[in-house]
C-alpha cells in the first residue's frame, strides 16, 4: 500500500485546520427529490461530517439505458458537497448491474451450486467471470474517471461494494471456463500435476482432458476436498481480477487518487483471500455490523484488529457501521444510549483513522428501508442525530491520534484458506468453526487485556511475545517454519488441536499429528478422539480442574512436557496440554477444547495477564505522543493507572484514570 490515507481537498483541511478523523457515511442522493440535497449537506455539516461515499448502487440512474449517460445530477452533488467542505469517497457504481444489462445478457447472473441462476431484482447479481458485465463494469469506470477524476471533492475511489460479500461463487458455464483456463495455469497445462494434486485416483475422478473439469456443483456425496478448495481460491481470484481491472483504468486516468474497496471480514460467511488483496489498495477498509450477542463489542475488536493486521499496522477506514439496528437479521435490536460511542471509540482504539456508516439518511422505501442511519426517521430532532453530532465534535477532538499506531505484542494466525478447508465435510468432527474457534481464543485475550494483531500465516511474525494459532488446520511448510522460527527467536506459540494438518493441497501430513508443527510442540498424536455432543471429560494441571468436551486426544510426549493430564476417560493421566522448550522462547500444545475459564486460566499461566473485566484499554503511539483509549462496556466505574489528559472532556489526570460505567476516555500524553 502506499503512503497516501486520503487524498483532502484544501476546503476540508482548511474547515477543520488539518487533515481530519473521517467521519461519514454512505451518501444517496439519487433516493431523494433534489430538494432534500440542502438540508442533507447542512445538517452533514452541523453534524461534524467530513466524508460520504456517494454512487455506490447508481449504476442505473447514471446509465438509465444502453448508450444513455446520466451525470448531470451527480454534477450537482459533488459541487454541492465540496461547496460545503464535504470531501468525497466516489464508488465507481459497479456493484449492481441495471435490468437492462441482464436482461439483454442474461448470461451476466450468477449461478448457485444447486444450477439455479439468480435474478436481477436484488444485489450484486452478477458473475464475476461474465466477460460481459467486465466489459460494461469497465466501460462505467472509465466514464466516471474521465469526468470526475479532477473534481476537487474527490478524495478516495471506492471499487465496487463488498466484494466477495455476496456473489462470493459462482457455478454457472462462464465460471467453468474460467475455472478451467485458471487452473490449466495454476498447473502449467498438465492435467496429469492436476490429478496428482487433487488425488483423483480416489472415486475413480480422473481426468482425460480439460473440458471434462468442472466447477463443484451439487453432488450426492461430498466432493472432492482439493477441487472444492481450488475453486475457493479460483473464486476469490475472480473477484479480485474484477477488483485489479477497475483500479487499473482508475490508476491510469487519476493516478494521484488513492484507492480501497470495503471487505467483508467476519460476518457474512467465508470470506475472500483478502490477504491476498491488500497489496492492490492504497488503504484497507472495512465493513462491521454487530452481532446481537452480549459481548458483541469483542467480535468488533476481533474484526477491527483483523482490519489492521491486513493492513500491517497502517491506518483503516471503516467503511460501513450501524448508528442502530441494522435490517436483515431475524431481530435487529436497537443500540443502547452510550453504545453508539463505545463501538465506534474501539475502532478507532484499534487504528481506524475514519468511521463511516451505512447511510447517512434512512431511506423512505426499498429492502434497507428499516436499517438505521445518521440522520433517522424521525429526523434531526432526535436522539440518534444527536448522538451522531456529538459523536462528530468528539472525533474532531481526537485529530491528533491520526496516522499513530496500535501497540500490540500478540499475533493470533487467521487463514482464510484454512478456514475454507477446516469447515468441509467429511472431517473428523463436522461441527467445529474455525471462525469461532479463531473468536473464542481472541475473546480470551481480550479479557485478559492484551492487544492482539489478527494476522494471515504469511505475516512478519518477529516482535511479537506471543503467538496463538487457532485450529490452524491448513498451513504450508513456509509458515509453519516462520511460526517455529519465532519461538526460537524468544516468542511463546500456543497451537491447538486441528492445526497443522494437511498441506496447501488438503493433502494429509503423514507420521502422526499435528503434521507441519509436531517438531515445533514435541508431540506425537496418532488418532483424533472427537466427542459426541454429551460426552465430556476431566483435565487438571494448569488450566486447573475443569471439563472439556467436544474434542480430546492422546498425546504421545517426545520432547514436551505436560502441563495439564486427562483425570479420568480413556486417556486418563495422559497430557492433554503440553510445554516444550524451543530456542529463547517455547511452545505450548492444547490437544483439547477448552472452555472460556479454562482458557483465561491458561493464559493467566503462560501470559501472566489475568481477567481485566469489561475495561478495553488500547493503546496507539505516534512519534511524540502517546493515546490510551480506556472503554469501559461494564456497568460500574473503573479506576487504572495512567496519566494524561483526556481529549474527549479536557480533564487531567495524574496518576490514576477513572472511566465512568459506559464511559470512554481517550488520554493523551507525551512519550
Amino acid at each position: 500500500m502506499t503512503a497516501e490515507w486520503i487524498r483532502w481537498p484544501a476546503n476540508v483541511v482548511a474547515r477543520f485546520g488539518g487533515e481530519p478523523l473521517a467521519f461519514g457515511g454512505d451518501y444517496n442522493p439519487e433516493q431523494w427529490d433534489e430538494s432534500v440535497w440542502h438540508e442533507d449537506v447542512r445538517l452533514m455539516r452541523e453534524a461534524g461530517v467530513n466524508l460520504v461515499t456517494v454512487g455506490v448502487f447508481a449504476w442505473s440512474t447514471l446509465q438509465p439505458a444502453p448508450g444513455r449517460w446520466s451525470f448531470g445530477w451527480l454534477d450537482r452533488v459533488l459541487d454541492l458537497l465540496h461547496a460545503n467542505d464535504i470531501a468525497v469517497d466516489l464508488a465507481t457504481a459497479t456493484a449492481s448491474p441495471p435490468p437492462w444489462l441482464t436482461t439483454r445478457h442474461p448470461e451476466v447472473l450468477p449461478v448457485d451450486r444447486h444450477g439455479r441462476t439468480m435474478s436481477q431484482g436484488g444485489r450484486q447479481a452478477w458473475s464475476p467471470s461474465s466477460r460481459v458485465y467486465r466489459e460494461h463494469s469497465l466501460a462505467l469506470v472509465e466514464k466516471l474517471a474521465a469526468r470526475y477524476g479532477e473534481h476537487p471533492a474527490l478524495a478516495l475511489w471506492h471499487v465496487s461494494n463488498e466484494l466477495g460479500g455476496h456473489n462470493s461463487r459462482c457455478y454457472g458455464e462462464a465460471s467453468a471456463v474460467a475455472f478451467r483456463a485458471w487452473l490449466r495455469e495454476r498447473y502449467q497445462d498438465s492435467l496429469d500435476d492436476l490429478n496428482a494434486a487433487w488425488t483423483t485416483a480416489a472415486w475413480s475422478q480422473t481426468y482425460s482432458a480439460w473440458e471434462e473439469i468442472q466447477p463443484p456443483r451439487l453432488t450426492f456425496t461430498d466432493s472432492n476436498p482439493t477441487q472444492v478448495l481450488d475453486f475457493d481460491r479460483f473464486s476469490s481470484d475472480q473477484l479480485r481480477e474484477q477488483l485489479r481491472a477497475e483500479i487499473a483504468v482508475l490508476r491510469r486516468i487519476t493516478p494521484d487518487v488513492p484507492i480501497t474497496t470495503n471487505m467483508v471480514l467476519f460476518d457474512a460467511g467465508k470470506n475472500m483471500d483478502y490477504s491476498s488483496w491488500a497489496a492492490d489498495l492504497d488503504l484497507i477498509a472495512s465493513d462491521h455490523y454487530l452481532r446481537p450477542t452480549p459481548d458483541a463489542h469483542v467480535e468488533l475488536s476481533f474484526s477491527a484488529d483483523r482490519a489492521r493486521g491486513l493492513s500491517k499496522g497502517d491506518p483503516w477506514l471503516l467503511m460501513e457501521t450501524a448508528t442502530g439496528a441494522t435490517s436483515w437479521r431475524s431481530v435487529n435490536p436497537a443500540k443502547s444510549p452510550g453504545q453508539l460511542r463505545r463501538d465506534v471509540f474501539s475502532h478507532v482504539a484499534r487504528g481506524a483513522d475514519g468511521i463511516c456508516f451505512f447511510q447517512w439518511r434512512a431511506a423512505r422505501a426499498g429492502a434497507e428501508r428499516f436499517h438505521s442511519a445518521m440522520l433517522p426517521h424521525a429526523g434531526a430532532g432526535s436522539r440518534k442525530f444527536r448522538e451522531v453530532a456529538a459523536l462528530g465534535a468528539d472525533l474532531r477532538s481526537c485529530a491528533g491520534v491520526l496516522g499513530a499506531r496500535v501497540v500490540a505484542d500478540c499475533a493470533l494466525l487467521f487463514s482464510e484458506e484454512s478456514w475454507w478447508a477446516a469447515e468441509r465435510e467429511s472431517h473428523p468432527h463436522n461441527g467445529l468453526s474455525y471462525a469461532e474457534s479463531a473468536l473464542g481464543w481472541y475473546r480470551s485475550l481480550w479479557k485478559a487485556g492484551v492487544t492482539v494483531d489478527v494476522v494471515p500465516p504469511s505475516a512478519d511474525l518477529s516482535g511479537y511475545r506471543l503467538i496463538v494459532v487457532p485450529m490452524l488446520y491448513l498451513v504450508s511448510d513456509r509458515d509453519a517454519g516462520a511460526v517455529a522460527a519465532a519461538a526460537d527467536a524468544g516468542a511463546t506459540v500456543i497451537v491447538t488441536y486441528f492445526s497443522g494438518i494437511v498441506d496447501p493441497l488438503d493433502r494429509v501430513r503423514l507420521g502422526g499429528y499435528p503434521g507441519a508443527f509436531r517438531e515445533l510442540l514435541g508431540v506425537r498424536v496418532e488418532e483424533f478422539a472427537p466427542m459426541t455432543e454429551a460426552d465430556s471429560v476431566e483435565i487438571d494441571g494448569v488450566t486447573g480442574p475443569a471439563r472439556v468436551s467436544t474434542w480430546h486426544e492422546e498425546i504421545d510426549l517426545m520432547d514436551a512436557v505436560a502441563a495439564a493430564r486427562y483425570v479420568g476417560g480413556d486417556f486418563a493421566g495422559a497430557p492433554a496440554i503440553t510445554r516444550a522448550a524451543r530456542g529463547a522462547g517455547e511452545a505450548w500444545y492444547v490437544g483439547v477444547e477448552l472452555d472460556a475459564g479454562a482458557r483465561a486460566r491458561l493464559l493467566e499461566a503462560i501470559a501472566r495477564r489475568g481477567p481485566q473485566g469489561e475495561l478495553e484499554i488500547v493503546t496507539r503511539r505516534s512519534a511524540g505522543d502517546e493515546y490510551v483509549f480506556l472503554i469501559n462496556h461494564g456497568d460500574t466505574e473503573t479506576t487504572v493507572p495512567g496519566t494524561g489528559t483526556d481529549l474527549l472532556d479536557g480533564s487531567v489526570h495524574e496518576g490514576k484514570i477513572t472511566v465512568p460505567a459506559g464511559g470512554v476516555r481517550v488520554v493523551a500524553s507525551a512519550r
